[in-house]
């Protein structure tokens, strides 16, 4: 199972990828992206948490201005 990052406040989004069944990791610190096969950032504060600075093997999906059926398409893009 792919494990997803995500921030705290994309509520919708969480719940649109746990429908898909992915293991959600909510990160409250730069550390907690290094264990997920991919992370997904509201945009909003661009950087604050060093996600963008971090070393991680892991994808990056900015989900400014996205609805919850898109970035659940980028997720599933970077694993196909």
């Amino acid at each position: 199972m792919k494990r997803i990052g995500i921030e705290q406040n994309l509520s919708d989004i969480r719940s649109a990828l746990q429908q898909k069944g992915y293991e959600l990791i909510e990160m409250k610190k730069q550390e907690d992206a290094a264990s997920c096969d991919c992370c997904v950032i509201s945009g909003q504060d661009r950087n604050v948490m060093g996600i963008m600075d971090a070393e991680t093997k892991a994808s990056v999906i900015d989900a400014h201005g996205k609805t919850a059926d898109e970035v659940c398409q980028e997720v599933e893009a970077r694993f196909s």
